[in-house]
């Protein structure tokens, strides 16, 4: 791109900060019905699966709105959509302290879950001021803003002990409030935008933007980020109330162990950004999808007590994880998550570099459903199966998809580039005793 060559590293780091603050502040009010919606589930005496519907409604409004957000910023520019996106959540945010019954909650979450659709405004926004060298960097540290629901699980909990939930909500309305204005006075418009504005081009047409949606390819992305995205958001929203009925502890203490498992979830997406760059998007990926499996296996162990008929009787001893042991692998599902988040927005612009929005936004959408969806689904299982750690069970079985279904493709797709590799044998590490046998068997013949 042409325009690129005149971008400043100053005005790159002004991008690329301003975005990240702002979806920091975003993120943090879109999950901010994982502290509040414990205090309403116990003021309306809601079941698990009307909390884990409450909880997720946010998400489903974020979700559904990235797909023509992100369009919105490839057409009229990420500084602009990003600030009105922020002034219409603040007032969402503001309007829902003044409800009091569960079906005006779900249509106030509706609109504070405009929030969630500034994802695919800041990588649409943010990628335009990087080369493709650049790019996995860049927005892995754009995607750092995910620890905004770290400081939601951490900071919230003193907040609606202090306060009360209506004026914990009052408070986040207005930072985001303010939030929108300082975006919109301090950013600049981006260089693809700037530049089409000083050439008189016209923005490309929604149709032309939806094309590459048609690829399979596209969504295969979008079932790892199903995974790496959407449920790393339902259990940011989830381990609270798991932490209080699991464990017992209070809902300063759940908020906590909750932030454990959010800020790594975060903070550490940059690293993914730069591994990227450096080692390639897919081998992270796996590095995932084997480190998800693993982890959650042990985590949907439930608490299981035995007998066994020993020589000299039955002895019974019980399989439990402990708080602590428990803190620590979803540390470190975070820890590997967050690697995930950054790899799959790493082929995006790889791939679709004039489609970054559109295709961003599907992902980002897909992405943020299995936010809504799962939650959902944890409540539904646990009032139907009874069982704490369904929702670990549930995860690894689609994490386990979407190594299955991203291994074959990618086989698949180097048979197709690579025709001779059709031609090796079995176990190719046997193509030297292959080729030797074969030459001993020509030599005889001759």
């Amino acid at each position: 791109m042409n325009e690129m060559e005149d971008v400043s590293g100053g005005k790159q780091n002004l991008a690329l900060g301003l975005s990240t603050f702002a979806f920091t502040m975003c993120f943090a009010v879109w999950t901010i019905f994982s502290i509040i919606g414990l205090q309403i589930r116990e003021d309306l005496g809601l079941s698990d699966t009307q909390f884990g519907v409450l909880v997720a409604t946010p998400i489903l409004t974020g979700s559904l709105s990235r797909i023509f957000l992100g369009i919105w910023t490839d057409q009229y520019g990420g500084r602009l959509v990003f600030s009105l996106l922020m002034l219409a959540t603040s007032i969402a945010v503001w309007l829902l302290s003044t409800v009091s019954t569960y079906p005006m909650f779900l249509i106030a979450a509706l609109g504070v879950g405009l929030a969630g659709g500034s994802f695919a405004v800041g990588i649409a926004y943010v990628s335009r001021w990087y080369k493709k060298g650049q790019q996995g960097t860049a927005l892995g540290i754009f995607g750092m803003g995910n620890v905004g629901a770290a400081f939601t699980n951490f900071g919230a909990p003193f907040l609606v002990v202090a306060l009360g939930w209506q004026q914990t909500a009052q408070i986040y309305s207005v930072i985001l409030a303010i939030t929108a204005i300082l975006f919109f006075l301090l950013s600049k418009e981006d260089p693809v935008t700037s530049f089409r504005k000083k050439s008189g081009e016209k923005p490309v047409s929604v149709l032309m933007q939806m094309t590459p949606l048609r690829r399979l390819q596209v969504w295969r992305f979008s079932l790892y980020y199903f995974f790496v995205f959407g449920a790393f958001v339902a259990l940011a929203l989830w381990l609270p109330r798991y932490y209080v009925g699991v464990y017992g502890v209070d809902i300063v203490t759940a908020g906590m162990l909750a932030a454990c498992y959010a800020l790594p979830g975060s903070i550490f997406r940059a690293l993914g950004g730069w591994l990227s760059d450096r080692w390639g998007a897919r081998s992270i990926m796996y590095w995932t999808f084997i480190a998800s499996i693993v982890i959650c296996f042990f985590l949907s162990y439930p608490s299981t007590s035995y007998i066994v008929q020993g020589i000299e009787g039955p002895i019974e001893f019980n399989i439990t994880i402990g708080i602590v042991p428990f803190v620590i692998l979803t540390i470190f599902l975070g820890f590997f998550m967050s690697l995930g988040k950054a790899a799959v927005y790493k082929h995006i612009p790889v791939y679709y570099a004039e489609h970054v929005g559109s295709v961003g936004g599907l992902v980002g959408m897909i992405g943020g459903l299995g936010g809504f969806i799962l939650p959902i689904t944890f409540g539904v299982m646990n009032d139907l199966v009874g069982v704490w750690t369904s929702c670990f069970m549930l995860l690894f079985l689609l994490v386990s998809i979407a190594l299955v279904w991203m291994h074959f493709s990618i086989r698949i797709m180097e048979r197709k580039l690579v025709p001779a590799l059709l031609t090796l044998p079995q176990f190719p590490e046997m193509q030297e005793l292959h080729e030797d046998c074969h030459a001993v068997t020509m030599s005889q013949k001759a």
